[in-house]
């Protein structure tokens, strides 16, 4: 509950940094007016501790546990509590809906929500990330199976030339490398929980996003993305897949360790 509460109504310091230092450079004005919009945006939620996006977006969780560790509860059913709690008291938007019926969880739990990633770590504690996930980017994102001989990168810039502007940008991409068709999904999604990127790679990439101009809400500007993380993974010698997870400039996500 502490972590999504948090995660929906501020952003993370280093985010926040991006999205400054993005509208101190940008030369277009009307990107820098959506820049400081963005900005006033999030001092707004924090003061009033109302979600900072009118799409609370679906519940996703990253949860590190020790091997050492052992849990006398259902981990997911006391996720999805927190999720019920935080549905009611913060409020959040019930957004999940079965698939075929469009039928309304009510509360945003149900059917494989939330979704939630396990990574298993040395020692025994227990730390909860909260990374809520918009339909905006999330529509916007997609995996391509690749001919080995294709340039991956190409592949990704002219998917982002058609779709960031449908993403609200500026953007943070996740991009998943290698693996099958789910697994280059699941690496992008892991990539955007570790951002920033900072490689040769991930530099180059950004640069020449940025260079695209669709900038800030699609109207133009120097800043189309934020961020971008490459995670790896081997594939087979026949195939290459490719997963971009789109990510907002609402770049949410919180903390929290379980003791």
């Amino acid at each position: 509950m502490r972590a999504l509460q948090k995660a929906e109504t501020s952003l993370p310091s280093w985010v926040l940094q991006r999205i400054e230092d993005a509208a101190r450079q940008e030369t277009s004005q009307i990107a820098k007016s959506h820049l400081e919009f963005m900005l006033e945006n999030v001092r707004i939620a924090e003061r009033t501790r109302l979600p900072l996006c009118q799409d609370t977006g679906l519940p996703i969780f990253r949860v590190q546990m020790g091997r050492d560790l052992r849990l006398d509860f259902d981990l997911h059913e006391a996720v999805a509590e927190g999720v019920r709690v935080a549905t009611e008291q913060i409020p959040l938007r019930p957004n999940a809906v079965d698939p075929l019926t469009r039928k309304n969880s009510g509360n945003n739990t149900g059917l494989g929500m939330p979704d939630i990633i396990l990574d298993m770590v040395d020692g025994a504690g227990l730390t909860l990330t909260a990374f809520p996930k918009g339909a905006g980017s999330e529509n916007m994102s997609l995996v391509g199976m690749l001919n080995p001989a294709d340039d991956p990168f190409d592949f990704i810039l002219r998917t982002v030339a058609e779709r960031a502007a449908n993403a609200c940008p500026p953007l943070f991409l996740g991009i998943g490398l290698g693996g099958t068709f789910d697994l280059a999904a699941r690496l992008a999604k892991r990539a955007l929980f570790n951002m920033p990127g900072s490689s040769p790679e991930e530099l180059k990439l950004l640069a020449r996003v940025n260079r695209l101009g669709i900038g800030p809400m699609g109207l133009g500007g120097d800043t189309t993305a934020l961020g971008v993380r490459i995670e790896r993974a081997l594939c087979h010698t026949a195939s290459l897949p490719v997963a971009i997870n789109f990510q907002c400039w609402a770049h949410r996500s919180a903390t929290e360790v379980i003791r």
